[in-house]
């Protein structure tokens, strides 16, 4: 059976260490990143907390379908290509891009995004491997996997749970 985002209930984060021990909870084997966090959240973190919510997807996805809107939070948003359009090749830029990122230092929780949590993972990997200490992965990304009908956004991720987003 397939946990769906729908099924996960948001919480309320009092305090950091609650946010770490729930994602570590839901970590991939041990990889070395912090865990994986909902949609939900990850954004109601990031609206009462610094932050950054990083969506690694490609210029058309951020184009053609849509991305977080990051406006009424605290936190800050930003997109940095993990992979490059049209290739896919990983982006050779991505750590230095991530560094020049405004008022991110090493200790500034990160939460990747991408469509659907593969990218994301990769990304919060290698932004750990870096030197950042808590780089989440947003499971079920911005627009989750296709469901029956094959469409995405509709059962899961960013989009399918009501969250703010804005098209191109």
């Amino acid at each position: 059976m397939m946990l769906t985002i729908k099924q996960l209930q948001p919480i309320d984060f009092s305090n950091f260490e609650e946010l770490l021990s729930l994602a570590a909870g839901r970590k991939h084997r041990s990889l070395p990143y912090a865990g994986d966090v909902t949609p939900e959240e990850a954004y109601h973190y990031l609206k009462t907390n610094e932050g950054l919510l990083l969506d690694v997807r490609t210029l058309p996805e951020w184009q053609f379908t849509g991305t977080p809107d990051m406006t009424e939070a605290k936190g800050g948003f930003a997109t940095i290509s993990w992979k490059m359009y049209p290739t896919f090749a990983s982006n050779p830029q991505f750590i230095e891009t991530l560094a020049n990122v405004k008022d991110l230092n090493k200790d500034t929780p990160i939460f990747c995004i991408c469509r659907s949590g593969g990218r994301s993972l990769d990304a919060a990997i290698a932004a750990t491997d870096a030197g950042w200490r808590y780089c989440f992965n947003v499971i079920g990304g911005f627009e989750g996997e296709p469901d029956r009908a094959g469409h995405r956004g509709t059962e899961q991720g960013w989009k399918a749970v009501g969250l703010p987003w804005k098209q191109g």
